[in-house]
């Protein structure tokens, strides 16, 4: 499985360019970082791991308050925390998050199968 994803700022419709997002797995009751990445011009992290991680408990990060103080902006999060217990298809999994300085929105995204011959 690899776990992709991407922000929106839900404010202007744009998408967050240059945001931090670490990825972390709960191993012996404590959380410990995987990987992290910062977000493409289109607001999206391809893959937050080089290595197929197996089912378990996941917990995504996004430095949403970096994001906000570099555009002189008031925000109630500091940083917004996914955490998700993943047990669904191996092969991928997209998180998109929408992001207001005083709200965000995430979803289970939808991810087109790449195995799937003559399909689009």
């Amino acid at each position: 499985m690899s776990i992709s994803v991407q922000v929106i700022d839900s404010t202007n419709g744009c998408p967050v360019e240059d945001l931090a997002v670490t990825l972390h797995t709960r191993e012996h009751g404590a959380w410990h970082e995987v990987a992290g990445a910062r977000t493409d011009s289109a607001g999206k992290v391809g893959s937050l791991s080089d290595r197929a991680l197996p089912y378990g408990s996941y917990r995504l990060v996004f430095e949403t308050g970096e994001y906000f103080a570099e555009r002189a902006v008031d925000t109630l999060y500091a940083e917004v925390v996914v955490s998700l217990h993943y047990q669904g298809d191996p092969s991928r999994l997209h998180v998109p998050l929408l992001l207001s300085p005083f709200s965000y929105t995430t979803y289970r995204g939808n991810v087109p199968r790449t195995d799937a011959v003559g399909q689009a």
